[in-house]
Order: C-alpha cells, then structure tokens, then sequence
C-alpha cells in the first residue's frame, strides 16, 4: 500500500500491478474531517498557551495575556497571527516531554488605526516567557518583515530572561534581536512595552527602541535582580525600588513613559502611533484642518514683568498647537527641559522647550540627553521641530562637571546640527551663554528663529556681566551698589532685547506672541518641501 497527498491531506491508496485503485469519495471525506479535527484542536490548543490554570494566575497579577494584549492593541480583526504552531526544539533537562506551541510568544501583523503595524508579544503563561532559540526566531521573522514592507515594530515585553535550559542557544538568540534592533533603528519606529519582568540581558532590546512604556507595580527593567544587588553591595532594594516604573520614568530616564495599568499602556502606544510616520521615507499623518483664526492673545499674559519669575512653558505650548494636541514624551525626567508631539494645523510636529518653572529651564546633563534623543528620532522621521527657548544657561556645579556636562550637553548641539527636517526655534526670554548656541540657533542650522518683545539674548544675565566688565569702574566708586545699578541697566538697555540679534540677522523677526501660532503655521508650510543632505560619511560620532 502507498499514499498520496489530496489537498494537503495524506490518504492512502491501493495499487495493483498495472494500475491504481483510487479509494472512496466517503473515504476521503472521513480523513479530510479527521484533518480539519485536528487542525481546530491545536488552534485552541495554541489560544491557551501555557493553559488555564496559568492564565489564571497572570489574571491575578492584573496583568493581561499575550493574547489580550495583541487584540486590544489592534483594529479589530486585523490581526494576522504568524509561527502560531512553532515549537521549541531541545531534549535537555525534560524539556523534552513538555511542549506549547507557538513557544511562548505570539507574533503577527496588523493595523492601528488603519495603519500596517508589527508585533510581538510575550506569553508568561509558556515557561515564563523565557527566550529560547525558536522563541528569537519568531521575534526576528517579524522585524525583518517589518523592514522590508516599511512598518513599525511593536513588542510587548513580559518575559523571565533566557530560558536556562537551552544555555547558549538562547543567549545567541539575544544577540539575533540585538542586531535586529540596531539594523532597524531610523528605518521603522520601534516601539517597546514592558508589561512583567525584563532582566538581565533582555533589557537591551527595549534600550535599543525609540519608546519604552512601563506599567506601575507590575514591570520590572534591571540588569541584576535585587537579590543579586544585595549579595554584592549588601543593599537591600525591592524590585520596585531598583527597576519599576516609577524608578524608570523619574531617576534614570530608562523609560518614556509609565502608565497605570496596561490598558492605559495600550491606550498610549495607539495615541503615539498617530504622531508617528510608518519608516524614514514616509511623513507622519496628517488630520485635516480648517484655518481660522490663529491669534491666540492668551499667550501675551504668560511672561512675568519680573524676569526672574517662573512661568509652565506647557502654557506657550498649549496656547500654540492645536487643541488638545500636545503629547507629552519623558514627562517625569528632567522636568527642565519639555518634549513631545504635537499638532500644528493637523500636521504632527515634535517640540523641544526649556521648562522656567523647574530649575530656571536650565540645561543639566540630564535635561540636554533628554532632548538630544528626541531630536535624534524626529529626524529619523521626518517630524519637523519646533523649540521653545527661555534659558539661563548650563547647570554649574561639580557634580555636573564631573560627571561629564561637556560631553552630555554636546549630544544635544550635536543632535540639532545634524538635523535635516525643518526646524523652527522661539525666543520666549532668555537665551544666555553656550546654551542660547545649543537650543537650535541660527548658527547651527536652525531654518527660522523667532523673538518675543521679552527676548534677551546675551553671554549671560545683566547683572553679572555687569558685575564683570565694570569690576574696577564699580570697586572704585563712592558708592558702588549705585553704580553697579547704573552698569546693570546700561547693559539690560543693549542686550535684554532681541533687537541687537535681529539687526544681526541671528532673529529673523521679532514677534508679538499672540502672532506666534500664525507665524508658525505659515514657516512649516513653507518648509514642507525642505531638502537638506549632511555632507557624505558613513555616519557622524556623536559624542556618546
């Protein structure tokens, strides 16, 4: 007896010595529906994943399944599921004698909000989510498929590490997603969401991505565990305290954004896909807009008469983009210095403005990565730039010294110089020193720069300078606390302006601020069509 395949199915037939004698109509019906049995079966088997009793337990947790995740954060129905019956191939330690198909991750494709998206997610029901070789194997099929059709990648991470078992076959497929990640960085946006444990190894992924999201008391990031931590600096820290959300989001700056629970996360990976476009070739989005009219007098009440008052730069950026629009990126780090996205007549812009109502808008080690990273992603991505300027200068001090301000705050001049998308800068009030150099200038490439009345551009505040240039003119007066009034003034009436850099050409109009959010409009528009090429090199060296 020998076999033949009939529509993927394998039925046998009988032969005799001069022909073949093809077997039943009924017979074939009785293995096609023993077939399609089969195939249902294992559909609900892989929609289980680790089984119930274990998605029980994630449910416990307040946590969400692989699953869950992938079908609230897709359009409905439009998920294509891809290596749903993978399974992994090892023998060692009894791995042998248990098997889930799909092998603890779900990866697919499909759409958010219309738009082609890619995605993995992590099963912690399957082994913990731990990473095996096929595991990898799945995770790097859909990134390159992300960059070869042009679409972002999402990954939802919930994962125990490298699965033991497999010892370096799992530490190899690591280094596949590793490479992945560094291939596919400026090409596609790469979105991660950690939504359980991400230790060890597994953390460089997510670092490598454009935005990381967290969820509060139930995602962890760390490089060694706090049981670890304690056995070799003998510190007591919970795993909240050492890699949390909030640890993340506020101290180290490690993730982007932390939400309250993972329909939240969800939620705020769909609003920052809208400001996104879908690879480097492509513009983000646009909605549709209705001009009207674009003078926004609120804005004229915002500076203080009192220079050294602090006022919420989020108040100019509120009274300037549309309404409701301004989505805000890294909130809780480095609160002196503002990014996000935003609309400005439906077209997605980023925005960079210094923060007066926290540390004077200083710029800081943190402040100036910060910013640097995000200006890096928006010209990955063809995201015009718009900054808002009010700042007194670099954070002095030896802690900032010491732990390299020079080279951190280089990233940021760095960043803007190299920037090819348009970019439009604001001069709210003060721009003092190097920073006023670094916070988008015209001498570093900026394509139009603005001035409130309130402006001052100088190398620094008119009392110091004041205090500096008049040192023996002051000392040797009768009465020097008047004359050093008198020099402060002399020196406020020639640089606490922005004229003297608009007849310089540094200002290209200076700008009464309830015009700012016509100017604006009108400066990306024109700017549309902006082509700017970096001489030729292989890439720059950014001072890392």
């Amino acid at each position: 007896m020998a076999q033949v395949t009939i529509s993927l199915i394998t039925i046998p037939i009988f032969e005799t010595i001069n022909e073949k004698v093809w077997p039943s109509e009924k017979l074939i019906q009785q293995h096609f529906n023993l077939s399609l049995m089969n195939w249902k079966g294992k559909n609900k088997e892989s929609l289980l994943g680790g089984g119930e009793k274990r998605i029980a337990q994630q449910h416990a947790k307040g946590k969400l399944t692989a699953r869950e995740r992938v079908m609230l954060l897709l359009d409905e129905d439009s998920f294509e599921e891809l290596g749903k019956f993978v399974m992994h191939r090892s023998k060692d330690f009894g791995l042998d004698k248990e098997h889930y198909l799909g092998d603890g991750v779900v990866t697919g494709y499909g759409t958010i909000q219309g738009r082609l998206v890619y995605v993995f997610s992590q099963d912690f029901t399957v082994f913990g989510g731990s990473l095996s070789e096929t595991h990898a194997e799945k995770i790097v099929k859909i990134m390159e498929l992300a960059m070869k059709n042009g679409a972002p990648v999402i990954g939802l991470n919930d994962s125990g590490g490298a699965r033991i078992q497999e010892g370096v076959v799992s530490l190899g497929g690591y280094a596949d997603i590793f490479y992945r990640n560094v291939m596919a960085s400026g090409v596609v946006p790469q979105i991660s969401a950690v939504m359980g444990p991400c230790a060890g190894g597994a953390v460089y992924s997510p670092a490598m991505t454009d935005f990381i999201f967290m969820v509060e008391n139930t995602s962890f990031m760390f490089v060694t565990g706090p049981n670890v931590v304690k056995t070799v600096t003998h510190e007591n820290v919970t795993a909240e305290e050492l890699g949390g959300a909030s640890t993340h989001s506020m101290k180290s700056g490690v993730t982007h954004f932390a939400c309250a629970n993972e329909a939240q996360c969800i939620n705020e990976i769909k609003q920052l896909f809208s400001y996104i476009p879908q690879n480097c070739e492509e513009v983000a989005p646009a909605l549709s807009y209705a001009p009207g009219n674009e003078s926004r007098p609120a804005l004229n009440e915002i500076i203080p008469s009192n220079p050294n008052q602090p006022y919420d730069i989020r108040d100019v950026i509120h009274g300037v983009v549309d309404d409701q629009s301004f989505f805000e990126v890294h909130k809780n780090f480095a609160e002196n210095i503002v990014v996000g996205f935003a609309r400005l007549a439906g077209r997605s812009i980023g925005i960079v403005g210094n923060q007066p109502a926290s540390m004077a808008g200083v710029l800081d080690i943190d402040a100036s990565v910060k910013a640097a990273r995000f200006v890096r992603f928006c010209d990955c991505f063809n995201i015009p730039l718009l900054v808002f300027e009010d700042v007194p200068g670099f954070l002095p001090g030896t802690d900032q010294e010491w732990n390299a301000i020079i080279t951190n705050g280089a990233k940021l001049l760095f960043a803007f110089s190299e920037a090819t998308v348009p970019r439009v800068t604001v001069i709210t009030r003060k721009a003092y020193g190097g920073a006023y150099d670094v916070m988008n200038s015209k001498h570093i490439g900026a394509d139009l720069n603005y001035a409130w009345p309130t402006a001052e551009i100088a190398v620094m505040g008119a009392k110091g300078a004041a205090e500096i240039i008049f040192k023996k003119e002051i000392s040797e007066d009768a009465n020097p606390e008047a004359k050093l009034n008198e020099k402060v003034d002399e020196y406020t009436r020639k640089f606490a302006n922005p004229f003297r850099a608009a007849h310089r050409g540094y200002i290209d109009e200076v700008i009464y601020p309830d015009q700012t959010r016509e100017k604006l409009i009108r400066a990306f528009k024109m700017l549309e069509n902006k082509a700017a090429k970096l001489p030729k090199k292989k890439h720059g060296n950014i001072p890392l």
